[in-house]
């Protein structure tokens, strides 16, 4: 609901942060592997990943030639491809170039213009070279350029679709028709370009890293807010809203610098210095109303690292690690056409510091059993969010978060190396949390701090071979999460049914869990394949995730809590053991449930939901 969001799960690409929220959404193709970090992760990582990090990287050049190509296409005229190429170019020199591209149809119909599909397509496109160079055997250079130009639809808003006293979709809800008399069929549009050189120096017992990055990117949403018409329905909407939001420009250039020991010494160590530099411009605007509101945010932090692990005995390591980081951010409003006092006294500028830190210790019982344990302090910067200045309010301002963690585990190898078994149970106490107050009466978007946000629960992980081609893998967590703050309070909804205290028509959040945390996550793929011929298998695989009890905003509501959501996928078909080709039939959410992933709550009891049920063949080769 911000395009100057701060978020405490950070996206790495190949190497570099995705601040903004727009850049967290770069497309991913070709891709090499994905990892999950626990959080918090301030020490290595650094800042704003005080729930973790999701890192991203890329296929890399290499001197072998290969080819890949995938495409699907399916409901909705929902179109997927991707192709990439790359090889040895000349001695010391690689390349590999890829691409994808995704298309879908409008699906949805308007239902003030008549008969037809009027929204819900999108068309985008993105693109990455990479060039390595390795002139020496000690020096290695990797350059890669991407870029993506998306032009789709904006979220789809529903009006009335649940009932007061009711978190279940209503009569109102159709998930192929909306009534809108604004929001120009909620478009979206956005293009950006990036670039980075990862250089690397091997010295005979340590190697030295520079990673420079930069990233661009600017666009705009548009949508019907009120999710129908006033007057008209369905149900009752009291007035129009039509919002649109645009980054005029985001810039964003980051730098770290890095010197590593090598692996396989009882000593590992590294440590670093990193620096981001970033500014962005947002414009807010309606056909009427919202005037056009333009502002600007710049962004700078620059920190230091060091982090030291020992291999005690074969069986017991330690490591720890500790982070300097400064942040700074400064708010300033370059265009306000209802302004009537200067537009400097919307000016803000926050700064902090902050040390990081995180000892680990882990004891291998046996070689197939070990056990670990973790505590980590983790740091997110002061935020400033000011989309509500374009409504005549003042932009709104959140301190530093910081977070202590502690969690102990196991990791294990079962039934003769059949079983892959791990589990763990944490707690964490965030102080001073950042919230944002989205909605309420009044329409706003402003950040708050919580005193306290306390949690704690457990969580595990396996993959299970029972047999010869089944293979069977699951997850699950619960997360009790408090907030813990007597004055924190919040404006609610205008049409539905809060159950906190109510003091002065703002609902008292002390006690309520955190929004959009679900208690339980659950998830399961099984994996069947039946041989064909020497090279060959005929196979069938399902997954499915499963999510609990989530409260969607700050305040408890009867209308605004989801509970017991599923989606599940289906793909059957055949390939080739060495993984030359495959071809398939597939089906993503098939059995079409309607699961609400979020709300609006100004105007009336408003909500978006997931995509519908997809079926559609795939084929994909390598070479």
């Amino acid at each position: 609901f911000d395009l100057a969001a701060s978020q405490p799960v950070s996206v790495i690409m190949d190497d570099v942060v995705m601040e903004n929220v727009v850049l967290k959404s770069t497309p991913l193709f070709d891709l090499d592997r994905v990892e999950v970090y626990r959080g918090p992760q301030g020490t290595l990582f650094g800042r704003n990943t005080t729930a973790g990090v999701v890192r991203f990287t890329s296929v890399k050049p290499s001197d072998t030639p290969e080819q890949t190509a995938s495409l699907s296409w399916g409901t909705y005229n929902s179109t997927s491809a991707q192709a990439a190429i790359g090889g040895k170019l000349a001695d010391g020199v690689s390349v590999r170039v890829s691409a994808m591209y995704q298309h879908r149809d409008d699906w949805i119909d308007n239902t003030t213009n008549g008969k037809g599909d009027d929204l819900g397509a999108f068309n985008e496109f993105a693109a990455r070279a990479q060039v390595l160079l390795k002139p020496t055997e000690r020096l290695s250079v990797l350059f890669n350029a991407h870029m993506r130009d998306l032009d789709g639809t904006a979220a789809i808003f529903r009006a009335n679709v649940l009932t007061k006293g009711s978190n279940e979709l209503n009569a109102n809800y159709d998930r192929d028709r909306v009534t809108y008399n604004q929001g120009g069929n909620n478009p979206q549009a956005y293009k950006g370009a990036g670039g980075s050189a990862n250089i690397a120096y091997d010295f005979d017992n340590m190697t030295l890293t520079s990673i420079t990055g930069y990233e661009s990117t600017h666009g705009f949403s548009r949508g019907d807010i009120d999710g129908g018409v006033a007057g008209v329905g369905p149900g009752f909407i009291p007035f129009d809203s039509d919002t649109r939001d645009g980054l005029d420009s985001l810039h964003q250039w980051t730098e770290e610098l890095r010197l590593a020991s090598k692996p396989g010494d009882k000593l590992s160590w590294q440590t670093g210095v990193y620096y981001f530099d970033g500014a962005f411009d947002v414009t807010t605007q309606g056909p009427g109303f919202p005037p056009v509101t333009t502002v600007r945010q710049e962004n700078t932090s620059w920190a230091v690292f060091g982090q030291l692990g020992y291999q005690i005995t074969d069986a017991f390591s330690v490591t720890g690690g500790v982070r300097y980081t400064d942040d700074k951010k400064d708010f300033s409003v370059l265009r306000y056409d209802f302004a009537t006092t200067p537009l400097a006294t919307y000016n803000r500028s926050v700064s902090d510091e902050h040390v990081s830190w995180e000892v680990a210790a882990k004891y291998d019982i046996t070689s197939d059993f070990g056990v670990y344990a973790r505590v980590a302090d983790g740091f997110r910067g002061p935020s400033i969010q000011g989309r509500d200045v374009a409504f005549g309010l003042q932009p709104s301002v959140a301190g530093s978060e910081t977070i202590l963690s502690g969690e102990v585990g196991w990791k294990s190898q079962l039934l003769d190396n059949t079983l892959r078994l791990n589990g763990a149970v944490f707690a964490y106490e965030v102080s001073d949390m950042q919230l944002t107050v989205v909605g309420g009466a009044g329409n706003t978007v402003q950040l708050r701090n919580a005193d306290k946000g306390k949690a704690y629960g457990f969580e595990f992980d396996a993959e299970w071979a029972p047999i010869d081609n089944l293979v069977f893998t699951g997850g699950a967590s619960y997360t009790h999460t408090k907030i813990d703050d007597t004055n924190l309070a919040t404006g609610v909804c205008a049409q539905c049914t809060v159950t906190d205290p109510i003091v002065g028509g703002f609902a008292r959040v002390n006690g309520n869990p955190f929004p959009n945390a679900p208690q339980w996550i659950g998830d399961f793929t099984a994996r069947y394949a039946i041989p064909a011929g020497d090279d060959g298998e005929f196979f069938a695989f399902t997954d499915w995730s499963y999510q609990g009890k989530t409260n969607i905003f700050l305040y408890q509501s009867i209308e605004f809590q989801t509970n017991n959501q599923f989606e599940g996928g289906l793909k059957l078909g055949y390939a080739k053991t060495n993984g030359a080709w495959e071809v398939a039939l597939f089906a993503r959410n098939i059995t079409n449930e309607d699961n609400i992933k979020g709300g609006i709550d100004f105007n009336n009891n408003t909500a978006f939901v997931n995509d519908p049920r997809i079926v559609g063949v795939s084929l994909r080769v390598k070479h």
